[in-house]
């Protein structure tokens, strides 16, 4: 099973739930030249979303976003899987979360339909040096 594992950081930001939320935000990042590796919408109650972008460079995102006077909470830290989709591909990587007492309390990922995935790991803060570990990263 080829994967690859990396830390990686996600921001997030809540939004009124009306059409066009999401695209107003992911416009605006792309023109201050940010490339997500990742993100997410939610539902947060019957009127809000909450929008979580992962991008390839933290330090980037704090910088335009402060600039562009958006508001963002984070960065939070994450990990990122990617790799070649097969049967059982994320139970090896959860097993190595149990053994190490690691208890995964979000995740979310999709197959791209070619034999790939991309799987996002929320662990604890207090967890995540370790989670780190078990996983090689």
């Amino acid at each position: 099973m080829a994967f690859k594992i990396r830390r990686v950081d996600y921001f997030y930001t809540t939004v009124k739930d009306q059409a066009g939320e999401a695209y107003k935000l992911l416009s605006q990042l792309a023109s201050l030249g940010i490339n997500l590796l990742a993100f997410s919408g939610i539902p947060t109650g019957p009127i809000r979303t909450q929008l979580t972008l992962f991008p390839e460079d933290s330090l980037k995102m704090k910088d335009a976003a402060n600039k562009a006077g958006l508001r963002l909470d984070g960065p939070h830290p994450a990990l990122l899987v990617q790799g070649d989709d097969e049967l059982g591909a994320l139970a090896g990587i959860h097993e190595k979360l149990f053994e190490a007492n690691v208890s995964v309390y979000a995740s979310s990922g999709v197959s791209d339909g070619r034999g790939s995935y991309g799987y996002i790991i929320y662990v604890r803060p207090d967890q995540y040096e370790t989670a780190g570990k078990a996983l090689g990263v």
